[in-house]
């Protein structure tokens, strides 16, 4: 008796013990009732009915580090559902673009698992799923796409990748958070092509800045050569101007000044009871006679035929100013 005793006692430790789950956080387990699913545990302390009911046992996919860095995928069989994002490091594929050009490229998708009884009983094996859902979508996306926008609309392809995996994963209790692609990898003889473009493009963009460069450099010299010119021009003629104006003012006061000279000397031989115009006759004359003597080279000189009339005419003059002389003392 005591041993039946003893035996049903270690029975009930052993059904207590395998009837007790601890769920860690984060993680969740789908308990199945004979079979059928009956509820999903939440993390903490569980008990189930060791005999009636159990964890379903479901096939995941690990990508773990292998020799060289490289991702191994890595199957097991596990009871647990993590509901983290988890990242999902994609083998490097090769897609076709539009343009006929075969380039590699890998990818890392974050997904969640949101509900796991649909994450469980909807598809057969989640990662793998995903897995090869991303890998015709990316041949799709790329398929559309030339060699050229490819590359340069990473963005582009990210989004359109999420959406298409998002709504294809829904009924699987997923949600696709992000995708990213991490290379893009054309062949090699493409790569040099697009390295020759690329330096071709940039030794003629060279040459234009430098073209414009010295194309504006000439503008500037020219600009500055004729700012030059004009402001010499205008400094000339400021320059002439005040020489004219000088002259003029210069004139006018000598103008002036025999003026009054004149002024006096006719007041004076009037007052004498002389002529004033012969006077001024015979001082025109006696300048020209000095303007025509005065030469090294001048050899003969014609006296106009008026000239001794003139020459008569100076007598009356000194008589006139002989006259003048006492009365202004």
């Amino acid at each position: 008796m005591e041993y039946v005793l003893g035996a049903v006692a270690v029975f009930v430790v052993a059904m207590a013990v395998k009837g007790l789950k601890i769920v860690q956080q984060a993680e969740t387990l789908i308990i199945e009732r004979l079979g059928r699913y009956h509820r999903t545990l939440a993390s903490g302390i569980n008990i189930i009915w060791p005999v009636l009911e159990r964890p379903r046992s479901i096939e995941w996919r690990y990508m773990r580090q292998g020799p060289g860095g490289k991702p191994i995928p890595v199957r097991r069989a596990t009871t647990k559902i993590d509901l983290r994002e988890t990242v999902y490091d994609f083998p490097r594929q090769n897609v076709i673009t539009r343009d006929n050009v075969v380039t590699e490229i890998n990818a890392l998708l974050y997904f969640q698992v949101i509900d796991p009884r649909r994450a469980i009983y909807e598809i057969a094996n989640l990662p793998d799923a995903i897995e090869k859902l991303t890998q015709t979508t990316l041949r799709n996306v790329i398929g559309e796409m030339d060699l050229d926008e490819t590359l340069s609309s990473r963005d582009t392809i990210n989004s359109k990748l999420r959406v298409i995996l998002d709504q294809a994963t829904d009924k699987w209790g997923v949600k696709v958070n992000r995708v990213e692609l991490q290379d893009i990898n054309p062949p090699a003889d493409i790569r040099d092509a697009m390295e020759k473009q690329m330096r071709a493009e940039r030794d003629r963009r060279a040459a234009i800045l430098e073209a414009e460069g010295h194309k504006k450099s000439k503008i500037l010299e020219a600009e500055g050569f004729r700012e030059a010119q004009i402001n010499e021009a205008e400094g000339a003629k400021q320059a002439r101007i005040l020489v004219a104006e000088g002259e003029a003012e210069a004139r006018r006061r000598v103008a002036e000044a025999e003026a009054e000279a004149i002024k006096r000397v006719t007041g004076a031989i009037t007052e004498s009871g002389g002529d004033p115009g012969n006077y001024l006759i015979a001082l025109r004359y006696i300048e020209a006679l000095k303007e025509m003597v005065s030469g090294k080279d001048n050899k003969v000189v014609y006296l106009p035929y008026e000239a001794t009339g003139v020459l008569s005419s100076i007598g009356g003059i000194r008589d006139m100013l002989e006259g003048v002389k006492p009365a202004a003392g």
